[in-house]
């Protein structure tokens, strides 16, 4: 068993509660982690023996592209995506954060963390 990781994928989209914020948009930063057994691929130095990180990016740069009100939201909608591309997956972890978020006071980032529970 071993770990996949996308680290620091930045977006920019319209997601947010507030009308506003799906106006504007803002920056987005997202990382990736999921548990999967990819002895084979190892071994034979072959990607069908694993989960490609390349169609990773792409599902959540899909996601990232559709609007929703929740980081949480998010979240879960990577984590649905990917179970149902690769449903040999282990567990899944995605952190999503929003770069200076409307809070009213000065904050860098507001972030989530969810995990797929496996």
């Amino acid at each position: 068993m071993g770990t996949i990781i996308l680290e620091g994928m930045e977006f920019y989209a319209y997601h947010g509660v507030y009308e506003e914020e799906q106006k504007i948009g803002n920056r987005y930063e997202v990382t990736l982690s999921v548990a999967t057994d990819f002895t084979d691929g190892a071994a034979a130095d072959d990607i069908d023996g694993t989960i490609d990180y390349g169609e990773l990016y792409h599902i959540v740069a899909a996601v990232m592209q559709t609007p929703t009100k929740l980081l949480e939201r998010i979240g879960q909608l990577i984590i649905e995506n990917i179970q149902n591309k690769y449903p040999q997956a282990g567990k899944i972890q995605v952190r999503v954060s929003k770069h200076n978020p409307p809070i009213g006071g000065v904050c860098a980032k507001s972030t989530i963390v969810i995990d797929s529970g496996e």
